[in-house]
């Protein structure tokens, strides 16, 4: 009798199993039906489907990169978690899904959802002992109810996603540690720019605007990276829109690009307030005066206005050349430059930063005759609440 309530001991999900010919009889409805097996080795996913008792019945193709030095005939029978050695799966005598741990596993989760007929989408970070290593494992897990002949299925897409979680890591490790030599780089610069000999000034300075290009360059890049996650954090306040155009134009005067070019801020340019993040509108901006500033000829002006409409801010940045049709159509997607492969990151960053998280619009026109003007058109009071 212990020996028996033993078996039927579960901390979660429900302990008992199909038998092995059940099993089999089971997996026959997947492999009896040519075209339903080959479907599910396309996906690029790798695709468990299981039975009632959360047992293996099929295996896509690919099953057998991720259970290592299993076959998938070895996988049938065995619960998701025995297949990838989960080390929770030992825990128990019942195995995957009946330990105190498996409560918060995403997959025995989003597994019991798609067998209670709910698509289901989980995350579950694993830790399994691979090749006599412990090895983490961050998985997306997607269930989908499935029904046959009066019998409940769960179709399992599994996506690897561990690769992408140290990157994220790696990311935020060199955003952090980069952005803080820099801002200590150039806070000894901004000190000693006064204070060096005559004849070195003018190179101290140099050095501190190419720190301070430095600096904002990573904090663009870190900027887009967490606007693509939906990460990114928006802080409304009122903008003078002039004077912040004032200010974009005296910081990349002294870009590397300008160089022998001329930023002005247009006479015209209406001033008014307009309520919304400081920092992502000048990112915008900044990047499409960047922009313009590569695209013009030695002794040419870019130049930034402003006016008011309908409730709405029009910031515009002009410059007299013109922009090849081929490029036009291409020019908001990522990725996409004529400055070489790795490049292409400007107009894109514009669009997401402006459409997702400032509410806005960005539009443009390029013509031989009125040059090239982008225009961000923005509503004069943001909410104060991210809807990205």
């Amino acid at each position: 009798m212990p020996e028996a309530s033993q078996r039927l001991v579960t901390h979660f999900a429900l302990p008992t199993r199909e038998s092995p010919e059940r099993v089999r009889q089971q997996g026959e409805i997947f492999r009896s039906v040519p075209v339903a097996g080959q479907m599910l080795n396309l996906v690029l996913s790798y695709v468990l489907v299981l039975n009632s008792s959360r047992q293996i019945i099929f295996a896509s193709s690919n099953v057998k990169e991720l259970v290592g030095g299993r076959t998938l005939e070895a996988c049938i029978g065995l619960r998701p978690g025995e297949a990838l050695d989960c080390l929770h799966a030992r825990d128990c005598v019942n195995g995957c899904g009946t330990s105190e741990f498996c409560r918060e596993c995403g997959a025995v989760k989003a597994i019991l959802s798609g067998l209670a007929g709910k698509q289901d989408l989980q995350e579950c970070r694993m830790t399994r002992l691979f090749r006599d290593e412990e090895q983490s494992l961050d998985l997306l897990i997607q269930a989908s109810p499935f029904e046959y002949k009066g019998e409940k299925f769960t179709i399992v897409s599994v996506t690897d996603t561990s690769h992408e979680k140290r990157r994220r890591v790696l990311e935020r490790i060199f955003f952090h540690d980069a952005i803080n030599l820099a801002g200590g780089a150039a806070g000894i610069l901004d000190c000693l720019v006064e204070r060096v000999p005559a004849v070195l000034r003018q190179d101290a300075r140099l050095s501190h605007a190419a720190v301070l290009q430095l600096l904002e360059e990573l904090e663009s890049h870190r900027s887009l990276v967490a606007a693509e996650r939906n990460e990114l954090e928006v802080t409304v306040s009122p903008v003078t829109t002039v004077e912040m155009l004032e200010q974009i134009a005296a910081v990349y005067q002294r870009h590397p690009a300008s160089a022998g070019r001329h930023i002005a801020v247009a006479t015209s340019a209406a001033s008014t307030v307009v309520y919304t993040d400081l920092i992502l509108i000048k990112r915008v901006i900044g990047n499409l005066v960047k922009n313009a500033m590569e695209a013009v000829e030695d002794g040419q002006t870019v130049t930034l206005g402003c006016r008011e409409l309908d409730g709405q801010v029009y910031f515009s940045v002009h410059n007299p050349g013109v922009i090849p049709r081929e490029v036009q159509l291409q020019m908001f997607n990522r990725s996409f430059s004529t400055k070489g492969a790795g490049r292409g990151l400007g107009t894109y960053s514009v669009k997401l930063l402006t459409e997702r998280y400032l509410h806005g619009q960005v539009e443009f026109t390029s013509t031989p005759d009125l040059g090239t003007e982008f225009r961000v058109i923005l509503p004069t009071l943001m909410s104060s609440r991210d809807d990205g």
